[in-house]
């Protein structure tokens, strides 16, 4: 049966509601009904589609690129056609939202589509996000749901920030006290909490059903105050650190130049190359301003060698660039424009999370009481108004990979609050990163977000009512309660 909300409205107005904003979309005067919606929030591959009208296709097509799709709507059903398996998952998440927002919690039932035809293609080629359970925990129950808004929004990269000051998070046999004891706080004192190797596994395994690497980030050689608590002789003075659960940074470090620390960034990134079947590994990097800069130089280098011998490529924020990194190491901005710059002329690949722009963390104006706000107040248009291939003119444009959102928790302790900042952001970021720069004009995409609030609204998400966006259903002035007390 169809919804009744939808009756008397044009389904051809789908077609200007999707975010990211595809290439190309087309829209016809017919409609298609589509029927047993349930296969949409599964797998393309594998999902039984019979009865409901839509056929998957793979089909090389070189203009559409590795993750390109088409998605053709007649009124006789739906074709969605690509070169991957990937290209016809993104095909899936576009048609979810040529439907109306009350199928998002539908697992069947009748919807119509307006007939047409996308073809669509990603900009850039890593589109992901940073989740910080260091600092504060999420179950695995919170960071699945994380992995499927990103995925609604055709991103493809999680990274995982594993451990800090705050915490451990992650088993290692062969260091077990890392979470036994380094895993037992969090910020404010909470009881923190860590994941299991098999339950890593089964986050990493989810977030590749739905065409998500899995970057796991271990932070070295500063941000290591939890492993010091764990294993005194990692530090210089051999004492058992204290637990922290506050949040400065800056003042732990790693005694680089002990062999016990060799063999235990060895064990380390062994255990954790063993279950990660990405290519990639993060050695974070930052902050050590607790360590010689000859000595940190010294210790990103060795790390690369070890990261190397287990046939991965290392990923570190801006600050590895001072090391001697090989060509085709990932560099990831944040702050310094020389540091990018220099890391571009190494050979480096540049990933950005410009802090002004895409650090989530950030409170939306001074209003907002979750988040800090020491790099900028980020509302949605400043998350949304900027360009990678701009924002550091000395970049090279060949040398950006792509995008990735950092969210750092320290004032975030439950998912609901993560949502708050996180979303509407998130998908203008997302757009940012997947969609054409020619085409992004923020009036334009503010409507389209207004619209979007139904759809975020059914999946059951706790968006930001940012004043700036024109919401059909709120006043300018509205915000949520987790947002302003």
């Amino acid at each position: 049966m169809l919804a009744g909300s939808d009756r008397g409205k044009d389904p051809a107005l789908a077609y200007a509601g999707i975010i990211p904003r595809p290439v190309s979309a087309i829209a016809d005067t017919g409609t298609f009904i589509l029927k047993n919606t349930g296969f949409l929030f599964a797998r393309p591959a594998g999902a039984d589609t019979a009865g409901s009208g839509v056929s998957f296709v793979i089909a090389a097509d070189s203009a559409l690129g590795a993750e390109g799709y088409e998605l053709t709507v007649s009124e006789e059903g739906v074709r969605i056609s690509a070169p991957t398996r990937a290209g016809l998952f993104y095909g899936v998440q576009t048609l979810r939202q040529l439907l109306p927002p009350a199928a998002e919690r539908a697992r069947g039932g009748q919807w119509t589509v307006a007939t047409g035809v996308i073809r669509d293609h990603p900009r850039y080629e890593w589109r992901g996000a940073m989740l910080d359970v260091a600092r504060h925990f999420f179950s695995v129950a919170e960071v699945k749901r994380f992995i499927d808004q990103l995925a609604a929004y055709k991103m493809n990269v999680l990274q995982l920030h594993l451990s800090d000051d705050q915490g451990w998070r992650i088993e290692i046999a062969s260091w077990p006290r890392l979470t036994s004891v380094g895993g037992l706080s969090e910020v404010g004192g909470g009881e923190g909490g860590f994941y299991t190797q098999a339950e890593y596994r089964e986050i990493v395994a989810y977030a590749a059903e739905r065409f998500i690497t899995v970057i796991p980030e271990i932070d070295l050689p500063g941000h290591t105050n939890a492993a010091l608590v764990a294993y005194p002789e990692l530090n210089c003075n051999g004492k058992q650190a204290v637990a922290y659960t506050g949040i400065e940074v800056g003042f732990s470090s790693l005694c680089t130049r002990k062999p016990v620390v060799i063999r235990f960034v060895l064990d380390v990134i062994r255990e954790i190359a063993a279950m990660t079947p990405g290519r990639y590994i993060h050695i974070g990097g930052d902050e050590a301003n607790s360590t010689l800069p000859r000595d940190y130089e010294a210790f990103i280098d060795s790390v690369e060698g070890i990261v190397r011998a287990q046939g991965k490529v290392m990923i570190g924020w801006e600050e590895i660039a001072q090391a001697p990194i090989d060509s085709g190491t990932v560099v990831q901005h944040w702050r310094s424009v020389d540091l990018a710059v220099l890391a571009a002329s190494k050979g480096a690949l540049i990933l950005m999370s410009p802090s002004t722009r895409v650090y989530l963390d950030m409170k939306y104006d001074p209003a907002t009481v979750l988040g800090q706000n020491w790099a900028n107040y980020i509302e949605v248009d400043t998350a949304y108004m900027w360009d990678p291939v701009t924002l550091i003119p000395p970049l090279d444009s060949g040398a950006v990979k792509g995008i990735i959102v950092p969210l750092w928790t320290e004032t975030v302790a439950t998912w609901s609050e993560a949502e708050s900042l996180l979303f509407p952001r998130l998908a203008a970021i997302a757009e940012v990163a997947w969609s054409p720069a020619v085409d992004r004009v923020w009036d334009e995409f503010s409507k389209r977000l207004g619209r979007h609030g139904a759809r975020m609204t059914a999946m059951g998400i706790n968006f930001y009512r940012s004043p700036r966006v024109p919401w059909p259903d709120a006043s300018p002035s509205t915000r949520p309660a987790s947002v302003v007390p």
